[in-house]
């Protein structure tokens, strides 16, 4: 069983680890929290689990009862994987306000920095079950804009708000059960920009998900929160770095506290015949889509850590062919 303390101890420690990035938001919308190294804190406020910098904040608010799941899942690109951490709630306490048209709330008095909370909070009205995802701003213009749209559809293809949205540029704050992040700089049009960013994907809000069917995300509960621990073969900006055995132990011993039984189960299963060089066409394979992706993995990280063995070679070879 986890233990409050438990989580609590581990999301402080990622809070201050810069290698960390978290995401509040639902699939198709969402507020990632991402910081440099040397980038200066305007507020941190560990024991409240509170961070901010000139281009984003975060504030976490843990519950009794959060389930934490760790998880990997498959890259496209054959020697990668990628990981994570999900905070989840039962859903009767997960849901959020799920408002389908713009709403003004009035000043954001529960902003993360004290100049902010004269600001002016619209929730953009997404619809999306786990996260009401908003804008805030004290700019006299937009604020005429959107109070004369207050009840509109902001997803409607005939309603020109969004790109005055866009345009204008304001904060973004994404509030869940389990805290809120928020996001300062400057929408990207063209990319993504470094740092704290936002997403927020018409098509992907449509199919009412709140997360990928990749993450096993346990029924009856939402997400609420993401953990990005360090990866060992990418930097935060998914830059390729060489493999990194110190993040990559660092996480398996996350999957191992809060990763799904059955998945760490065949990961251990396959690694445990490879290791007594059994062959590959003599294992029997599993039978669950969770099991398969586990047994690919296994052998791509096994990959990473012995790079020359002809062993990991065939197995890998026997059950992940390489695409022509």
């Amino acid at each position: 069983m986890t233990h409050d303390r438990d989580i609590y101890s581990i999301l402080r420690e990622h809070l201050c680890d810069p290698s960390s990035s978290f995401s509040i938001g639902s699939f198709g919308a969402i507020a990632e929290f991402h910081r440099d190294a040397d980038e200066p804190l305007t507020l941190s406020d560990p024991k409240r689990l509170t961070i901010a910098t000139a281009r984003g904040a975060l504030r976490i608010k843990p519950q009794d009862g959060v389930a934490p799941l760790a998880y990997e899942t498959l890259s496209g690109r054959p020697e990668r994987w990628q990981h994570g951490v999900v905070f989840c709630l039962p859903e009767s306490r997960a849901t959020s306000r799920r408002r389908s048209k713009l709403t003004e709330l009035g000043p954001d008095c529960g902003a993360i920095r004290a100049e902010d909370r004269d600001s002016i909070l619209f929730d953009m009205g997404l619809s999306a079950r786990n996260v009401d995802f908003c804008i805030r701003t004290k700019d006299a213009a937009l604020l005429a804009l959107l109070r004369q749209h207050a009840g509109d559809v902001l997803l409607d293809p005939a309603n020109r708000t969004m790109g005055a949205i866009i345009e204008a540029s304001p904060h973004r704050v994404a509030l869940s059960r389990l805290g809120r992040a928020e996001v300062y700089q400057t929408i990207g049009k063209d990319k993504t920009p470094e740092g704290p960013h936002t997403h927020v994907l018409p098509k992907f809000l449509k199919r009412g998900q709140t997360h990928s069917a990749n993450i096993p995300v346990p029924r009856g509960t939402l997400p609420c929160l993401g953990l990005y621990p360090a990866h060992p073969l990418f930097d935060g900006l998914g830059r390729d770095r060489p493999f990194d055995p110190a993040a990559f132990t660092r996480f398996q011993s996350l999957l191992e506290r809060w990763g799904l039984p059955q998945y760490c189960a065949e990961k251990m299963r396959v690694l445990n015949s490879v290791d007594q060089r059994d062959l590959p066409a003599s294992y029997h394979g599993p039978e669950t889509r969770l099991g398969r992706t586990a047994l690919r993995i296994a052998l791509r990280q096994a990959g990473q850590m012995d790079h020359a063995s002809p062993i990991v070679a065939a197995w890998r070879q026997f059950f992940e062919p390489p695409r022509h």
